[in-house]
Formats: C-alpha cells, structure tokens, sequence
C-alpha cells in the first residue's frame, strides 16, 4: 500500500507499544501523521517514538497511561489538548485478553477486561469525539474482533466485551453520518501478536492452531489503516474470517452457541 500525505494530520493511538498497536503507528507514520502515542510502558513507548521520528520526519509524542483507572482518560484528554490540540484520527486499540474456563478465571481479571475493554475504550469516546464532531471531521479507529460476532466459550468475557464493541462501532458509524466524523470497527481474527503468545503460554494448545488461522499483525494493520481512511464501517481481515463473520450472521443462534461450544471444550 502507498500511503498518501495527510499535511501532517495527528493521529492518537492506544495500546501502541505492540500488537497491532504499535504495527498501526507505522502505519499513521509512513502516511505522514504526527503521532500520540499512549500506552502503560513509557519505556517501549520512547524506543518506538524515537524510531518513528527519525524514519519518517514526523513528530511523535507519548501519553504513559493506565486507561482502565478511573480519571485516567480525563487527564489524558486534558493534557493532550494542552500539550498537542487538535486529533483528527483516534485509533482505540488498547485492550486486555484472559482464556480459559470462566469459572477459573478469578474476577479481578475478569473486571479487568470491562474496565479497558468496555469502560476505557468508552470514555475515550466521549472525550476526544464531541471535539471532532464540533470541528466536521475526524476518524476513529476501534479494533475489536472477529469474536466479536458470536459467543466464544473460554473467551466469554473477552468476546463480550468485543461484541460491545462492535455495537458501539456500529452504533456511532450511523449516529455520526453527516457530521464529517466516520467511525470503524477492525475484528480481526486470530493475530501472531504479544497476546497471542501469552495466551498460548497458559494453554499449549493455542500454540498448535494451524497457520491460516493466524493472521499476520502488518498485513492487518495495512487493511485497518485503509478502511479507517475510507471511512469503512467494518473491517475484517482475511477470507477466512469473512467466511466466518458472514456464516455466523446467517446461522442460527442456537447453533452457533454449540459449534463454540464444541470448539471452546477442545481448548481447554
């Protein structure tokens, strides 16, 4: 893909010290965005930053935050209207996975997923959108997951917590019409990324799922990146989970539940 200039747009990204995060900033950084970048590890954060500034001559910030405490979204916004003004892109990839049975998953961890996931992930909507909305333009990127679109046993907080997302995506890509705001859901399915690594180290059989089902991180990243600027409502990366997104919206609900089920029992 060829990135086009921007005149030096600012895009904020979350959850971009790896993942699919950090694969976006270069991304926002080939098409010549300045960028903010947030995240809870200011040190990978610095390392990122100084790269990105050297290789493409834009100017890149960080925001070190915790977006899942109370007040840390307020602060984050009041300080980069302060520090930076103007975000004409916010790409909302922050975010929290735990798998296995939902009764082993103790609720600290389960609470943790609502509070990034879901309550994170909102307020920064409600911060940084209404300032878009009054200028008549801006984007906004928010990555959920092929999950998102049925009921994933041993995955059943996270799934829900995409599902929300989705909605939300959805929701606001329609609400805002017109206003110069477009709003897209990336779901992606399973990505050779940090998380996925972890997770396969709590479960070895994660570790063993055949290669088409493992995406790679640049090449999702490139198809975010594009359906963010067309203003895209939805983005699902890769014919595999196509097929699948489409299969489950025409399948009975019923039946989708136990074809997870099935699948759900096997990982653990």
């Amino acid at each position: 893909m060829t990135p086009k200039s921007t005149s030096k747009q600012t895009a904020l990204i979350t959850g971009a010290s790896s993942g699919i995060g950090e694969a976006l900033t270069h991304c926002f950084a080939a098409a010549q965005f300045n960028l903010i970048l947030v995240a809870r590890s200011e040190g990978k954060l610095k390392t990122l930053a100084k790269e990105l500034a050297k290789k493409h001559s834009i100017t890149v910030q960080v925001q070190a935050a915790d977006l899942s405490l109370s007040g840390a979204v307020e602060q984050l916004h009041a300080n980069v209207r302060r520090q930076h003004g103007v975000v004409d892109v916010l790409v909302n990839c922050a975010g929290v996975l735990e798998q296995g049975a939902f009764t082993s998953i103790p609720h600290s961890s389960h609470q943790q997923i609502i509070d990034l996931n879901i309550s994170g992930l909102t307020a920064m909507l409600s911060a940084f959108v209404p300032d878009m909305v009054k200028r008549g333009s801006g984007r906004v990127l928010n990555v959920a997951s092929i999950a998102a679109f049925q009921p994933v046993p041993t995955l059943a907080s996270y799934a829900a917590s995409k599902a929300y997302v989705l909605s939300l995506s959805e929701s606001l890509a329609e609400e805002l019409r017109d206003t110069g705001v477009t709003v897209t859901a990336l779901c992606p399915g399973i990505t050779a990324t940090n998380m996925l690594t972890q997770a396969a180290g709590t479960n070895d059989k994660i570790g063993h799922l055949p290669g088409f089902l493992v995406g790679d991180v640049k090449l999702v990243a490139d198809m975010a990146f594009a359906a963010c600027m067309k203003g895209d409502a939805i983005c699902v990366p890769g014919v595999f989970n196509q097929a699948a997104m489409i299969a489950s919206r025409g399948t009975p609900k019923w039946l989708i539940r136990r074809i997870g089920g099935l699948l759900g029992r096997k990982a653990l």
